[in-house]
């Protein structure tokens, strides 16, 4: 008796519906610089290059890490793509760089079409927060090696800058203002602590007047769009995207001299998760921002006559921001981050 491809857990059909779900999405992303649909080897995406000197492209991937557990368990698929775009177009924005276009993989053991078309929805949104189109991507349906109903997704994205127009720190001096942009929650980061802090059986319960998993589901704010405008008036020196790795290892990124970032802990709110995290784990303060964004999801840095005229902007892009610190010369080769 002969076995096909369906027979070994592979069903093209699916994935000819996946596609077919997912293309009004991708589609709606497009502008005149795509040169292609789906169905291609590749996306084609002519950019526009009038006006820049020394082009640049700044290149980011990512993917969603272990949050992907709650989506399965909440079986809410909606909001991941929109974490993906963030986390790789939040990293390329970090350089100054306006993102023209993205990619994803999504790898699972059985093509679901609702599924799939959820999380590319999702993606399709996140691009359009970051103004990027999606040009393509890929779906593999790999039987045996995912549980079934869980998948893994990744993403790629391409911007592109003008060479001077680099944020790249080198601007910034003793003296400069830290302004950090508040996030909309845990973003994407300590998902494998956080998921050993709270069983499933808890996220059903209370937290900022929603449910604890509603909270922890909140997808990555994107910040491209605001910061964009701002770096095209001159006043941004450098830009840190608080990841994993929190305060700690993100904000001296975005130094190249030997500076020392002053945080001013309590200048801006801190969410009732991030309380509720440090109780559960018995974490110091150390371990908090070692880890955790801590309500901050990007940090500028900027001159100190331009903090409150960038605070305002950023007030009226409808982007909550608070100033947050500031930059000294560094005193000792470890004393890149301090806390006042």
């Amino acid at each position: 008796m002969s076995i096909d491809y369906k027979d070994a857990g592979v069903d093209v059909e699916r994935g000819y519906e996946a596609v077919r779900r997912m293309r009004s999405a991708v589609e709606a992303t497009h502008g005149p610089e795509v040169l292609s649909g789906l169905g291609g080897f590749g996306g084609l995406f002519a950019p526009d290059l009038k006006g820049m000197e020394e082009p640049v492209l700044v290149s980011g991937t990512d993917g969603v890490g272990t949050k992907l557990k709650l989506a399965f368990a909440l079986d809410r698929h909606d909001t991941i793509g929109i974490d993906c775009v963030a986390m790789c177009a939040n990293d390329v924005v970090a350089a100054g760089a306006r993102p023209l276009f993205f990619l994803d993989y999504i790898a699972t053991g059985r093509l679901e079409p609702d599924q799939i078309q959820s999380v590319v929805t999702g993606i399709a949104e996140g691009c359009r927060q970051a103004g990027a189109a999606l040009v393509g991507g890929e779906t593999a349906e790999m039987p045996g090696f995912y549980a079934s109903g869980e998948y893994d997704v990744a993403g790629f994205c391409v911007g592109l800058v003008d060479r001077k127009d680099l944020i790249d720190g080198s601007r910034i001096e003793s003296g400069d203002v830290l302004i950090g942009l508040e996030s909309s929650g845990v973003h994407s980061n300590g998902f494998s602590l956080i998921r050993k802090l709270f069983p499933a059986e808890s996220w059903s319960t209370a937290c900022d007047g929603r449910t604890l998993g509603e909270v922890l589901l909140e997808p990555t704010r994107i910040y491209v769009k605001p910061v964009l405008e701002l770096v095209r008036e001159g006043n941004v020196k450098g830009i840190a995207h608080i990841t994993g790795g929190g305060f700690i290892e993100n904000i001296p990124r975005m130094f190249q001299t030997p500076l020392q970032a002053c945080i001013q802990t309590g200048s801006w709110p801190i969410a009732e998760i991030f309380h509720r995290i440090q109780t559960a784990a018995e974490l110091d303060d150390t371990g908090m921002f070692n880890t955790f964004n801590m309500g901050i999801g990007m940090v500028l840095a900027v001159a100190e006559p331009s903090a409150t005229k960038v605070l305002e902007q950023l007030q009226q892009l409808g982007v909550a921001a608070h100033r947050i610190g500031h930059v000294n010369h560094r005193q000792t080769k470890e004393s890149e981050l301090c806390f006042e």
